[in-house]
């Protein structure tokens, strides 16, 4: 395992992570997600992310039973939590980033994970009603008070992220260290053009989720739609509609040919190309068993092949604006 700084952070995370978003709560049990953390860690596995929302907090109460049953010595492994959705209905419980939801938030999800403290945690979304000076103020607090130990963003723009910023060094205040977007071979412009000044100018981190779009570049919608995947449920049926159109499908079937060829499945050559962009710290991944874990990892033996002429024949095979054939 490869393991980087996150950002101009002093911590490291490991190039691949393991996260809970879809599994925990609705396809993965304690036992379950136990054997996918203790398969993660024992392949040098040392960030887990969840967020207060994922499963309407049953991620975090699950993750937090798994990694009290390992007994895992808690300064070997980083856990993040993210806030903003809420759990509740009220005008000040849903949808936000004022002070009272973050204080509360954090203090909602150390409860769930059972922990002292998470080493990182996410504006989950950006509250454009809540001025970003009194969300900054409340996550400087967070992070002065010990109940976590670095914050940063998910989905924000590089706008935002600037402001959120330059607040916190004009105050003196804790700087946001990382963000958390989307990245993969589809959905590309936001980490490689919209952010490419804050990683040298705020030493900005990256923790990507969704590196193989929804499993779609995993290959496994190629033929068909499987009945226990995600977009088999009628609640993901606006994913399916998405995702699955003939472009994206024909980019699949040309990137399974390069994994072929190199002895690897479509799902780690993705997560490869993911981990071979020098500015992400790390890529997210998720399972429903430690043998879909197992798997995945072995993309850290993909990194080091990934040339650059390899690089760009993936990414010319993964253009979804390719008309199908």
């Amino acid at each position: 395992m490869d393991y980087r700084r996150l950002g101009s952070a002093g911590i490291k995370v490991s190039s691949l992570s393991l996260g809970s978003w879809v599994t925990y709560g609705s396809q993965v049990d304690v036992a379950e997600a136990t054997a996918c953390i203790k398969a993660a860690y024992d392949e040098g596995v040392n960030f887990f992310d969840n967020a207060e929302v994922y499963a309407g907090g049953m991620a975090e109460t699950i993750m937090g039973e798994a990694l009290r049953k390992l007994g895992l010595r808690r300064s070997s492994y980083l856990v993040s939590t993210k806030i903003y959705w809420g759990l509740e209905k009220g005008p000040n419980e849903r949808n936000t980033l004022n002070r009272k939801r973050l204080i509360e938030g954090i203090e909602g999800s150390l409860g769930r994970l059972g922990l002292d403290y998470v080493d990182l945690l996410y504006c989950h979304r950006a509250d454009r009603e809540t001025p970003i000076e009194e969300t900054v103020y409340a996550m400087s607090d967070i992070i002065s008070s010990g109940k976590a130990l670095y914050w940063g963003t998910s989905e924000w723009s590089a706008e935002e992220i600037r402001e959120a910023w330059e607040i916190a060094d004009r105050r003196n205040l804790r700087k946001p260290q990382m963000e958390q977007p989307q990245y993969n071979l589809f959905c590309r412009e936001r980490v490689e053009g919209e952010y490419a000044r804050l990683y040298e100018g705020l030493g900005l981190g990256l923790t990507t989720w969704s590196p193989l779009a929804s499993g779609l570049l995993s290959g496994k919608y190629n033929a068909g739609v499987p009945g226990d995947s995600r977009m088999a449920r009628p609640d993901y049926a606006w994913l399916k509609e998405k995702s699955l159109t003939p472009e994206k499908l024909a980019a699949v079937e040309r990137l399974s040919q390069i994994a072929k060829e190199l002895g690897a499945t479509t799902a780690q050559l993705a997560l490869a190309w993911a981990s071979s962009n020098p500015r992400v710290s790390s890529v997210i991944t998720g399972a429903s068993s430690a043998a879909q874990v197992r798997e995945n990892l072995k993309a850290v033996e993909l990194v080091g092949r990934i040339t650059r002429e390899l690089k760009e024949r993936i990414e010319a095979a993964g253009a979804s604006d390719r008309k199908a054939p």
